[in-house]
C-alpha cells in the first residue's frame, strides 16, 4: 500500500459566511480528487492523500472552487505549518 500524507484545511472563516460553502467545498474536492479522503472535524477538514499527489494540486482545487463560487476576492488558501499540523487556512 502506498504512503499517505495528511493536511488540514481550516474553514472557520468560510463557515462564518455560509455553512453550505463548506459542504460544497467538501463535495467539490471529493469529486475533483477521488483518490483523497476527507473528514470534517468542526472547523477543520482533514485530508489524507497519496504521497504522489502534491500540495499544489490541493491548493489549485481550492482556488478553483473559490473562483467557481465567486469567493476568490474574499478568501484564498494560505499555507501554514506547525509542529503538529500542515495545511491551508
Amino acid at each position: 500500500m502506498s504512503e499517505v500524507k495528511s493536511f488540514t484545511i481550516n474553514v472557520k472563516d468560510l463557515s462564518f459566511k455560509s455553512e453550505q460553502h463548506v459542504l460544497d467545498l467538501i463535495r467539490y474536492l471529493s469529486e475533483a480528487l477521488p483518490q483523497i479522503t476527507l473528514d470534517r472535524n468542526g472547523n477543520d477538514i482533514n485530508v489524507e492523500m497519496p504521497n504522489k499527489l502534491s500540495k499544489r494540486t490541493l491548493k489549485l482545487r481550492i482556488k478553483k472552487f473559490l473562483h467557481k463560487k465567486g469567493l476568490y476576492n474574499d478568501y484564498r488558501p494560505i499555507s501554514y505549518k506547525t509542529t503538529e499540523t500542515e495545511g491551508y487556512i
